[in-house]
């Protein structure tokens, strides 16, 4: 047993550390993701052989009749699950590791440790309450995160008048309940009350939140079901599970900050809600004025296309639904080889989650760099010749520049009216996330060509190879 040699178990746990590191640099680039992946299994595996021959876990019988069907689940899930349906996934997953910290802390509380004493049994009975309340928070805030991705409930926000004070006096119930459980002989009845009390909590944040805003709820759930499982590492004295949930916490809140500063937002705003809550119907600009937009076929749009020397392509989450992207790779190595210059424009918080744009494009091959941020790419809008939105709407919507009044005023966005001619890819005249409407639609070098997206670009793509 590895229980005999406790530096072996030491350098495997601070090895699966150096592999858990590895894999989040790994996945902050396309190219690199796939290694960065392997790098996770390997970690994962190693920690989980190491924990199970160390001597902390008993009763192997019962362990693998737990893990066996896991393990078939979760490859199972993993083969059927689209890509579109990867936030909801996402968030399903935040879900268990803060319900799995709701049950750690009540199990720990339920056999206490009698070698902790005085401060040390404070500190660790602070540890259990943190982590009941962070994982009670994390479970039913991502199980209704992934019930509004999935459609099951509306992803408008609930505002219910005077919803920060009713925020404010469950937290202070929270501490007075934290007293309570301190102090009492059986800390079982106030540890329950707390995990049910900030399960609203989380439930209640949440609900506040409109859809524009659910990228960030996603990558914010992450870093809260990092922190839980760090506190049930304290809480089983495991060092590599303390290890590993700091990384999943910080590097979830440092993505939710930079998603923030994407959409012109304060992190603070976002957990408090209430964007997204237009109301102005699909078909209006949002003052009750139809938009007259100018139409165009595909014919027309390879027209275009033919003519112009340097393409931008704006994809965005109605390209993934669609699963446009193989097509749209063709298209773009057909006209590379006809010595047009096109590039891809990708916005920070294009799609469901961050990154989304970026491993489709990657998923149909699409050569890595020409795959432009936003910041990248702003500044050559204005000498593009034509510029496709395949699916895409708040990430190009001018009023965010021009209407200190909207709800996304500030937000940076792709400039892709400066280009001397916009293609909008839509199915209708729906508006975004946001629930705001897009006068990029009607301006005067603007064209929208209606339908469904890999239909439209297969048109393109066969138009294209005929010439």
């Amino acid at each position: 047993m590895l229980a005999d040699y406790p530096n072996l178990v030491t350098t495997a746990y601070l090895t699966a550390g150096v592999l858990f590191i590895l894999s989040l640099g790994g996945l902050s680039h396309p190219e690199t993701a796939k290694r960065g992946n392997w790098y996770g299994i390997i970690g994962m595996i190693l920690a989980l052989v190491t924990t199970a021959g160390a001597g902390v876990v008993g009763a192997f019988g019962i362990l693998m009749i737990a893990i066996v069907p896991a393990v078939v689940i979760g490859a199972v899930v993993a083969q059927r699950v689209k890509m579109t349906s990867m936030p909801q996934l996402v968030a399903m997953l935040h879900s268990f590791v803060g319900l799995a910290a709701v049950l750690v802390g009540i199990a720990t509380d339920l056999s206490p440790d009698h070698t902790y004493t005085g401060a040390e049994a404070v500190i660790h009975d602070i540890e259990i309450y943190l982590g009941v309340c962070i994982g009670a928070i994390t479970f039913t805030g991502s199980v209704l995160a992934f019930a509004k991705l999935q459609g099951l409930v509306s992803g408008k926000p609930l505002t219910l008048p005077g919803r920060h004070l009713l925020n404010l006096l469950m937290l202070i119930a929270t501490i007075g309940i934290g007293y309570w459980f301190m102090t009492a002989d059986s800390g079982l009845v106030p540890l329950v009350a707390a995990a049910v009390l900030t399960g609203v909590l989380g439930t209640h944040m949440v609900a506040a939140i409109g859809g524009a805003d659910m990228p960030v709820v996603v990558s914010m759930l992450n870093s809260y079901s990092g922190w839980a499982a760090a506190a049930a590492g304290f809480m089983l004295g495991n060092d590599l599970l303390i290890i590993t949930g700091a990384l999943v916490g910080s590097s979830g809140a440092i993505l939710s900050i930079i998603m923030c500063r994407g959409m012109n937002r304060s992190f603070i705003s976002v957990i408090l809600g209430g964007f997204g809550t237009d109301s102005s119907s699909a078909g209006s600009a949002g003052t009750g004025t139809a938009i007259e937009v100018q139409q165009i076929e595909v014919d027309d749009t390879v027209l275009l296309i033919r003519n112009a020397k340097s393409i931008v392509i704006v994809p965005g989450y109605g390209m993934a639904v669609a699963q446009a992207q193989h097509s749209l790779s063709e298209v773009t190595q057909s006209l590379r080889d006809q010595g047009k210059i096109v590039r891809f424009a990708i916005h920070p918080v294009a799609g469901r989650l961050p990154g989304h744009m970026n491993i489709l494009l990657a998923e149909a091959r699409v050569p890595y760099d020409i795959v432009l941020e936003m910041d990248e790419i702003n500044g050559e809008l204005h000498e593009t010749d034509v510029v496709l939105v395949i699916g895409a709407n708040d990430i190009v919507n001018p009023d965010a520049q021009d209407d200190p009044a909207s709800p996304i005023a500030g937000m940076p966005v792709l400039e892709v009216w400066k280009s001397r001619t916009t293609v909008i890819m839509k199915r209708s005249m729906a508006s975004g996330y946001a629930g705001v409407q897009n006068p990029l639609f009607s301006r005067e070098n603007s064209r929208m060509l209606f339908g469904d997206a890999k239909t439209n670009v297969d048109a393109i793509r066969d138009a294209l190879r005929i010439s």
